[in-house]
């Protein structure tokens, strides 16, 4: 069921949403060269605890990281572990951060040193291709006006969408409906409802959308092992637009 989130609700969820971007300026400084996973994933872990939250993803189903750490080919769901991150590569951190019992979500691809005009573009223009399905949000719209923006800009710049995987509803649980695609067709799905709190996450290809499950249970990579970028931020839809919840 598709809830409609109270002022009070709501109140949590910008609370929630401000610890987890936070924690992802916190952390921007520490990614570079030489720091593994893992190291990424204890600063995450203490710094929102410090903030008086706790981490959505530690345990959820499983998961045993409080952040996800996925490196060049890894689309999302990469386990922090003891691996280094080299200069060149392109890591998308992916976090939440529960306050009184509500979630706030959101993801993005950083660059690692320097590294090629390539992965240059296909962070540029998947960050902006979030922007383009985010503009589409306001009371009225429809689901598949958000995936119909993010689609049609990501085949205008040659990158392709994986659409196993999609964006969500956010409220008590980390996961709710409904299901946010980022590709559609202008005018279906859900209505847009103000007090819906929608997290909107483009996740595109430089090479196929086809992408595979390694063996950890976790891990979702691209088949042709070409990188894949990842932007989310967690929305309140509004009368006349949308409020970004997860600011930076």
């Amino acid at each position: 069921m598709i809830s409609i989130k109270s002022p009070r609700e709501i109140d949590f969820l910008r609370q929630a949403g401000e610890i987890t971007g936070k924690t992802h300026i916190y952390l921007q400084k520490f990614i570079k060269p030489g720091i593994s996973t893992e190291k990424l994933d204890a600063l995450a872990y203490a710094f929102i605890i410090s903030e008086g939250a706790t981490p959505s993803f530690l345990n959820y189903d499983g998961f045993p990281g409080s952040i996800c750490v996925s490196i060049n080919d890894e689309v999302v769901h990469g386990i922090p572990s003891s691996r280094i991150l080299k200069e060149g590569d392109i890591v998308s951190i992916d976090i939440g951060a529960c306050y009184h019992g509500y979630h706030g979500d959101s993801a993005w691809t950083y660059p690692v040193g320097k590294v090629s005009k390539e992965k240059e573009m296909l962070l540029y223009h998947t960050e902006k291709s979030l922007w383009e399905g985010l503009s589409q949000i306001k009371e009225g719209a429809y689901i598949g006006d958000i995936g119909n923006a993010v689609e049609s800009y990501a085949v205008e710049h040659g990158l392709s969408v994986v659409k196993e995987l999609v964006g969500h509803g956010v409220g008590s649980n980390i996961h709710e409906e409904p299901d946010v695609p980022n590709y559609g067709r202008k005018g279906m799905g859900i209505k847009l409802k103000k007090g819906m709190v929608i997290a909107v996450e483009p996740m595109l290809n430089l090479g196929t959308a086809d992408v595979c499950i390694l063996e950890d249970g976790w891990t979702i990579v691209t088949e042709d092992e070409r990188e894949s970028a990842h932007f989310e931020h967690t929305v309140l839809v509004t009368e006349n637009g949308y409020e970004v919840l997860t600011k930076r």
